[in-house]
């Protein structure tokens, strides 16, 4: 399972005001050391964010395992797996889903929505600058065109 691509929905549940019990939001489980959704140990955590219509990638990290969720805004993530076929998943904060990318497996995300959107990811191999982990490449017969004003749709 490790070197598998996967997405899952996360678990999420209501919280509740101390005072009179209303629910005043949420809360949404990315990762527990007992649930064992993330498989490879995370060494970090951060969160980075797409313009409206932006692309990130595609590139693949060369040894680290990332997990990604889109915590803000929307986000459609396109995978292009061993085999050359792409797999596009969409996350966002209303559905939220962890999308586990393996290393030597090339992704992008686009950000779909009228907003900036961010995306939380978390890493088994922590960045390091000029440690040359990360190859940038090209999706050649992917459509990028049916993103354009996607995020005006």
């Amino acid at each position: 399972m490790d070197d598998e691509l996967f997405h899952t929905n996360l678990e999420t549940h209501s919280t509740k005001d101390v005072h009179d019990g209303h629910i005043n939001g949420n809360l949404t489980v990315i990762w527990r050391d007992w649930d064992k959704i993330i498989k490879n140990t995370p060494r970090m955590v951060y969160v980075s964010s797409v313009n409206p219509g932006e692309i990130k990638g595609p590139h693949l990290h060369k040894k680290r395992h990332s997990y990604f969720t889109c915590i803000h805004g929307k986000v459609m993530f396109i995978i292009q797996d061993k085999t050359g076929s792409y797999k596009e998943i969409e996350s966002d904060s209303e559905k939220p889903v962890i999308i586990h990318v393996p290393h030597g497996v090339a992704s992008a995300h686009v950000n779909i929505s009228d907003d900036v959107s961010r995306v939380l990811t978390l890493a088994d191999i922590a960045w390091k600058p000029n440690d040359d982990e990360m190859d940038n490449v090209v999706f050649e017969n992917y459509d990028w065109k049916k993103w354009k004003n996607s995020s005006s749709n």
